[in-house]
């Protein structure tokens, strides 16, 4: 659609109506920042929740694996065999044995149930998440009566690296008394911080044949880990492994995959993601309904105006294409006034929520309600240009009917009253 100099003179010409006008310049001023503040917002809170799947499936995938092997009925006995026989699969990256059981943890007069893992020194190197997360100590001497625990729980227990915490299991030991727990000391070897309040505070790590003894497991472990290449493909593997395991392994293994053992998780994430997607698109309805009022109003008042350019000559055509462009314009600034502000907020969003929180005084992000310790934003470039898109195509759509008006009006019956 081509726009001739007249048709922009004219239609930049009623964007800055003057005084007498001023009620419609609010007007069309509130649908600019409606149209700004709804795709700021829909960039922030997108960026937000992508933010938090991401970290969030990076925290709990990197915790546990992209796929677990676990025995039908009873621990693993011939792990070994087991993950000689994975490591081969094409995809497959990493896979090793551990043992995940519960247990209390003592220290001085505080006690709290803690998830134990037992895993060797090699495999903890392997397992990312955690070893690039060491704060204090390392595990060059993972072994024997050394243990590993979180940045959260060494805070509120007040440890350090080198103290003697107390460990003590249900796997009792049958005496003339009755069973009694078993328990063992362990020296704090390195404390992880993975940025998951959780993990960091309700998961210990022991080396594997110490688990083993405690545990009453000789030569068993009750899971294999598994990481893959491509996460999507988990799915497709482990109908794969199974198939397999079912063969070699009659009734013996089964096989879980990230995707339906922590199925709630993100199935609630990404309905909670859609959900305010088409909320806060109403915001951006809603401004596009504005920028209707306002043009109505504009072509209301500026019926004797119409006319006069009509009788001088004006096509219809040309009066359509002007208020196109009013309205089009209010759309299109507002749409990137959003977008710069809605980048801006999405790329510092921790630094902000920093001054917020010494501003207020308050604890904006509490790590116990939303599981991360950091407010995380990823912005999506393909969602960007969607939002964008969609406010354009709003903004347009909403000057249809004004500018329609505007053309059908016969110049006649305007000057006649």
């Amino acid at each position: 659609m081509m726009l001739t100099l007249f048709e922009r003179m004219v239609a930049y010409r009623y964007l800055r109506s003057p005084r007498q006008e001023g009620f419609i310049s609010v007007i069309a001023g509130f649908s600019f920042v409606g149209i700004a503040l709804g795709v700021a917002t829909l960039i922030i809170v997108m960026s937000v929740m992508n933010g938090f799947r991401q970290e969030l499936f990076g925290k709990i995938v990197g915790m546990r694996g992209h796929l677990m092997i676990q025995g039908q009925k009873a621990p693993l006995k011939d792990a070994g065999t087991i993950v000689e026989f994975i490591k081969p699969i094409p995809g497959v990256d990493t896979a090793y044995p551990l043992i995940e059981r519960q247990a209390i943890l003592l220290f001085h007069s505080q006690a709290r149930g803690i998830v134990v893992q037992g895993i060797t020194a090699t495999d903890l190197q392997q397992k990312n998440l955690i070893s690039q997360n060491i704060k204090h100590g390392d595990l060059t001497t993972f072994q024997e009566d050394a243990a590993l625990i979180g940045q959260r729980l060494a805070e509120q227990w007040h440890l350090k690296v080198g103290d003697c915490v107390v460990m003590m299991v249900p796997e009792g030991t049958a005496t003339a008394f009755g069973t009694l727990p078993r328990q063992k000391s362990f020296h704090v070897q390195g404390i992880f911080e993975v940025g998951m309040h959780d993990y960091d505070k309700n998961i210990i790590f022991i080396p594997l044949e110490t688990a083993q003894q405690l545990f009453k497991l000789p030569n068993q472990v009750s899971q294999i880990e598994i990481f893959v290449s491509h996460p999507e493909t988990s799915l497709h593997l482990a109908r794969m492994m199974q198939k397999v395991f079912e063969e070699k392994w009659p009734e013996q293994l089964k096989t879980l995959d990230w995707q339906h053992s922590d199925a709630q998780i993100f199935h609630a994430v990404q309905v909670e993601r859609n959900v305010m997607f088409l909320i806060l698109t109403l915001i951006i309805v809603i401004a596009a309904f504005n920028i209707i009022s306002s043009l109505i109003m504009l072509v209301k008042d500026k019926t004797r105006d119409i006319a006069i350019l009509r009788t001088l000559g004006a096509s219809r055509g040309a009066l359509l294409r002007i208020f196109l462009l009013t309205g089009s314009t209010i759309g299109c600034m507002g749409t990137l006034t959003g977008v710069i502000l809605g980048l801006s907020f999405s790329l510092n969003i921790e630094k902000i929520r920093h001054f917020l929180q010494g501003f207020l005084g308050t604890d904006l992000f509490n790590a116990e309600i939303y599981f991360l310790s950091q407010l995380p934003a990823k912005v999506d470039p393909k969602e960007v240009i969607l939002i964008i898109f969609m406010a354009l195509g709003l903004s347009f759509l909403a000057t249809l009917y004004p500018s329609w008006r505007a053309a059908r009006l016969d110049p006649v019956e305007a000057l006649r009253f």
